[in-house]
């Protein structure tokens, strides 16, 4: 911690001398038409060419130097604002309001102070508009923000149709996901097929890959920023959808606290002061509404006293409260909720015989998230800014089964009664703080810390077993590794410092500490980013990030399940580090394409992976007991082009890269203690994603994939073993074969048209195609009696969905 507060003042007293910056610019940019604060907007005084960006909560600070100032926001999707001319006599606050641009083809580009852009210091981050998002072709029509996000390079996906993300050679457990700041331990839905994000409840998405900002920890291979939407200050609006697996609403509004605010409302203008507003979004899938109905009338027809029902649905509600007190202070409350729900039902009550039994099954499997978040705001003057937020997040797994079987008899009553409960659940309440000051147009610090309390239980079971009749018997059992206490904290600094106008860095330092059963684990971690300016629009970059993660996701299958347990650093589990370095270069052609190559090498060290042979459910031995730690390591190089203005947007994607594991400690070998690739290490990884805005009417949208295939463990021959007595395979090492290569190739065409009884509502139809020539990717691959066969869940399927906006 020493080294942590001597880097703290190494950055601080170099800013008392910038402090007498003459004059400072700040303020909030915002939808001119809902009042919806906007991240990521740029500000470009165009006569200095000084420049910043919004932060989360939309605001900005820019410090010039000279007395007169021209300012310019945009942003993408929205025309560009007027130009303010300023003449600066003193710290100035101005809020600028930007409309969406409908007309395409008088939209103007002008260059973006974005993330990803030349003129940033951060690499390796992508943003995504969540327009684009919402105009990809989806598996049975359901826009999913993690599946956008699988097209990007440096992103794997996993098995067909997942929603899972393996970035640069990492695991799926090594991706902080955070909805407004809170992270979410599950993030998929359907067995991993769609996540829980809700498209019409999120405003801004943003991938982070690597050169990771010291804000960010606890994971090693990438964080997916999502933020949700404050809701409408001037109007109620929302939107409704009916596809072929879900429905979805959304609406969002103002709350009037008086007559004056009322009338606002109804004249469109925005309320700055004690403003609230809301947006509540939610969404479920119904195919159990129709076959639950349909399955009980097989089951009954024809067979007295018979009934059954299954299914199985889930769904997701999202809900963000806001008041803005003023232009100070804002507080808001964020909720999600999301379930899976598998549930069986079976009843036989047959009364023909007084022998005939009377039987009756239960099963029910849920699991989901639950998020809670308070979050305020304060703007302590034009520089300084804060955010301080408590939250509370929960994921749970939760598998009952119950069975009774009753036979009445003429002589002796027997009666069998059976139930079992295994589940799991993770629970986090955390407190976090954030600085940001802005002294000078050459330094933006940021500082703050957060405090985690961890409660684990990673399995318990407990079965019931009773009979009665001749003889009575009665088991009552209950198995469990315990809760498991754990505390985390941390705390950060980092500074954007431009010392020349052509070479800006980003310096950051990240200490942590994480304490359970009695041991404790720190962390320092340093942060590092590089960009010079070669000339404009072309930058040259480099970064390097040591990140730690302290739980771990047990999974022994392909698929996302609701039974791969989230599990903490024990005494016998180390945390998990990474160290990663990348280089490259980003070039803005014109204004509105993104060019950008980047090369990049990880080292990973205390992986975990099961033992051959191991699993968890239905077995009283510890977790801990049946994972190997090893190591591993990645690299490759990632080309991106993408424009995200005009009538043609979207992006394409390539990477070659390689990712490999050793497990080699004494007691811990995997694959003979040798090297061996990773699962989903895929050497080419090809991604094209397009929409085209044909007429203000009709949009065309495509998406190509195409990669290398995943790894597999297969033997290769079979051998006769005497001192068994079977016939044993023989599999030389892990990961040893390469599954055919994946490609496909989707569609989709959109109809925007107003509603006729209502000429300010949208309509829209929405028609897509996925996997358009029916190519049979491999799901799995086994083998039965010296033959090898493939399995394919995913052949051409076509989608309808119907959405109307109001």
């Amino acid at each position: 911690m020493c080294k942590l507060l001597l880097f703290v003042c190494f950055l601080v007293c170099p800013l008392l001398a910038d402090a007498a910056g003459p004059f400072t610019v700040s303020g909030y940019v915002t939808d001119a038409g809902s009042g919806e604060r906007l991240i990521g907007a740029t500000v470009l005084d165009t006569l200095s060419r000084q420049g910043t960006a919004t932060n989360t909560s939309g605001y900005f600070t820019l410090t010039l130097s000279q007395k007169e100032a021209a300012i310019r926001v945009s942003y993408v999707g929205y025309a560009p604002s007027e130009v303010y001319h300023l003449t600066l006599t003193a710290d100035t606050l101005l809020h600028v309001g930007l409309r969406e641009n409908t007309r395409l083809e008088e939209l103007t580009v002008i260059a973006e102070q974005s993330l990803s852009g030349p003129e940033s210091v951060q690499m390796s981050v992508v943003e995504v508009p969540v327009q684009q998002i919402k105009g990809i072709p989806a598996l049975a029509g359901e826009v999913d923000v993690l599946k956008a996000i699988q097209l990007l390079p440096g992103v794997q996906s996993g098995t067909e149709g997942s929603a899972g993300l393996y970035v640069r050679g990492g695991g799926a457990d090594e991706n902080l996901i955070i909805l407004d700041d809170v992270p979410l331990y599950n993030v998929n839905h359907m067995l991993g097929f769609f996540s829980v994000f809700n498209a019409e409840a999120i405003k801004n998405v943003t991938l982070y890959k690597g050169s990771f900002p010291a804000r960010y920890g606890s994971r090693l291979s990438s964080v997916v920023d999502v933020r949700q939407r404050d809701g409408s200050q001037t109007g109620w609006h929302g939107t409704a959808m009916v596809g072929l697996i879900s429905a979805k609403l959304n609406v969002e509004g103002p709350i009037p606290w008086n007559k004056q605010q009322v009338d606002m409302i109804r004249n469109k203008e925005i309320i700055t002061r004690n403003a609230t507003t809301f947006s509540l979004s939610a969404r479920r899938t119904y195919y159990d509404l129709f076959m639950a109905p349909l399955l009980a009338a097989i089951v009954s027809n024809g067979t007295d006293g018979q009934n059954a029902t299954a299914g199985y649905f889930f769904y997701d509600v999202n809900a963000r409260l806001t008041h803005r007190f003023n232009e100070n202070d804002k507080l808001s409350a964020s909720f999600y909720m999301g379930d899976d729900e598998i549930y069986v039902r079976y009843r036989a009550n047959n009364t023909t015989s007084a022998d005939d039994p009377k039987v009756q099954m239960r099963l029910n499997w849920d699991w989901g998230n639950l998020l809670a978040a308070l979050n305020w705001e304060h703007r302590f003057s034009p520089k300084i800014f804060s955010t301080t937020q408590l939250s509370y997040t929960r994921y749970r797994y939760d598998l009952r089964q119950s069975l009774s079987y009753d036979v009445a008899g003429s002589d002796v009553a027997t009666s069998l009664g059976e139930s079992m409960d295994y589940n799991s659940y993770v629970n986090d309440l955390m407190l976090q703080t954030q600085f940001s000051y802005i002294p000078s147009s050459r330094h933006d610090l940021r500082w703050g810390g957060n405090y985690i309390f961890h409660q684990f239980r990673p399995q318990v079971t407990s079965f019931n077993l009773r009979l009665s009749g001749t003889t009575d018997f009665a088991v009552d059992t209950l198995l469990t590794d315990g809760q498991i206490p754990a505390h985390e904290a941390s705390i950060f600094v980092e500074d954007t410092y431009t010392p020349l106008s052509w070479l800006r860095l980003n310096l950051g330092l990240r200490g942590s500490i994480y304490a359970t059963q009695g041991k404790v684990y720190p962390s320092l971690e340093p942060r590092i980013g590089v960009r010079a300016l070669a000339f404009r629009g072309f930058a040259v970059k480099a970064g390097y990030s040591y990140m730690s993660q302290y739980v771990h996701l047990l999974s022994n299958s392909s698929v996302s399940l609701p039974t791969d347990l989230w599990v903490p650093v024990t005494r016998q589990i180390l945390p998990m580090r990474s160290m990663q370095v990348a280089a490259g270069l980003s070039y803005d052609v014109l204004g509105c394409l993104e060019l950008s190559v980047e090369g990049y090498y990880k080292r990973m060290i205390n992986l975990i992976e099961y033992r051959d042979g191991a699993s968890f459910i239905g077995t009283t031995e510890g977790w801990e007991q049946k994972v190997c730690m090893g190591d591993g390591w990645s690299y490759g190089v990632e080309f991106l082009a993408q424009r995200k203005a005009g009538k043609l947007t979207g992006w394409i994607g390539y990477t070659w890269s390689r990712s490999m594991r050793q497990f080699d400690r004494e007691g811990q070998t995997i694959n003979f203690g040798r090297p061996f690739p990773a699962k989903y290490d895929r050497e080419h990884d090809l991604s094209i994603t397009l929409q085209y805005a044909v007429t203000k009417h009709i949009d065309l949208s495509t998406t190509f994939v195409y990669g290398t295939g995943a790894r597999a463990t297969l033997g290769t021959q079979t051998y006769y073993d005497p001192i068994s007595r079977q016939t044993l395979t023989y599999i030389p090492e892990r990961n040893n074969y390469r599954m055919p290569d994946y490609h496909r190739l989707d569609i989709g065409v959109s109809f925007h048209y107003p509603l006729r009884k209502h000429p300010e509502w949208q309509s829209v139809w929405n028609v897509s195609v996925y996997n358009v020539y029916n190519n049979m990717n491999p799901f799995l691959l086994y083998q039965d009696s010296g033959r090898m066969y493939k399995v394919s869940i995913f052949p051409i399927l076509p989608s309808v969905s119907y959405s109307f906006k109001f």
